[in-house]
């Protein structure tokens, strides 16, 4: 009997990304719009012998909006956690928690029939660029000062001394997330350091924006961005942001480069910001990744063509690892 690729997709979510074994505790958040996804997980977690418990709630009206108590309370209990939902859970405290505890989660915000059937998924070797990413993930770990250009303008320079290090290899050990097939190594710059310019011209996969009709350009001092311009949707981007009259919604979060050589950038977040050649610098809340920082939003602006300079030394030109 053929397989569709739908449940392929699950079935290695389950077993190649999750890796879920029998017996283990497994619950899965989603909403109504996505339940569908969550209905594929579920079975394919119980095919392998896993107790599973699915949580419905309510769609989130924001990104970073906590999911309900109970159901964080699921989170902290779990072994391994699922999350197609239609808006990010992603950065709340709730995911914290439960990785606080030793979850592994797979992240499967805003899923779609063209992910889960994606060749980002189903045909990248996860083992072997988890040797990348973990190759420039002890590059990052070890250094003290990052400088970021691009053939656009970009040109932004941050500490990392002492920074966390995530390495999202999509093959998670206990404590880890996994925003699967967005395979990509992130560290959180230290607070106040980050200036200079970024010059974003791939996308900005949220509030609708996706693909970049014209690059947004932002001028960054002392760790928040200043000045945000490039059109409609810079527009689009800084008034989402103003609205929340939070300047910490501004905060330069995050340094993530993208690392599966089969994703393609479509303007749907998990897709986008691991699409290799590119990176993405993150604003607003840094704390689920391992930062200070609590704002109430956490989006990415990604670029085409970065060159990563670690201490002078240059570690990533466009699509080629240097380390």
């Amino acid at each position: 009997m053929t397989i569709s690729k739908h449940k392929l997709g699950a079935h290695r979510l389950v077993t190649v990304n999750g890796r879920v074994q029998p017996d283990e505790s497994v619950v899965v958040v989603t909403d109504e719009k996505l339940i569908r996804f969550a209905d594929l997980i579920s079975n394919a977690a119980e095919d392998v012998g896993a107790s599973v418990v699915t949580c419905i709630i309510q769609q989130r009206t924001q990104d970073g909006q906590e999911p309900p108590a109970p159901v964080a309370a699921a989170m902290a209990e779990a072994n391994v956690i699922f999350s197609p939902v239609s808006v990010s859970i992603t950065h709340t405290r709730a995911v914290r928690a439960a990785l606080d505890r030793g979850a592994r989660a797979i992240l499967m915000t805003a899923y779609t029939d063209e992910i889960i059937t994606s060749d980002a998924l189903l045909e990248t070797d996860f083992e072997a660029q988890a040797d990348v990413c973990r190759r420039l993930g002890a590059a990052l770990t070890n250094g003290e000062m990052l400088r970021l250009t691009s053939p656009r303008g970009t040109e932004l320079q941050f500490s990392i001394v002492h920074r966390r290090v995530n390495v999202l290899t999509n093959i998670p050990e206990p404590g880890e997330l996994a925003p699967v097939p967005d395979i990509e190594v992130n560290v959180v710059p230290l607070d106040g350091s980050a200036n200079g310019t970024l010059i974003a011209d791939a996308s900005v996969p949220y509030l609708g924006i996706g693909l970049l009709e014209e690059p947004i350009t932002c001028k960054v001092e002392n760790g928040f961005i200043t000045d945000m311009h490039g059109g409609h949707q810079a527009s689009v981007l800084r008034n989402a942001l103003e609205t929340h009259n939070d300047n910490n919604c501004f905060n330069v979060a995050e340094l993530g480069i993208g690392l599966n050589p089969n994703a393609k950038l479509t303007g749907r977040m998990l897709d986008d910001e691991g699409v290799l050649g590119t990176i993405h610098i993150g604003i607003g809340t840094s704390h689920t990744l391992g930062g200070s920082v609590v704002a109430p939003t956490h989006y990415d602006l990604l670029m085409w063509e970065p060159t990563i300079e670690i201490d002078g030394r240059v570690v990533q030109r466009g699509t080629e690892v240097l380390v």
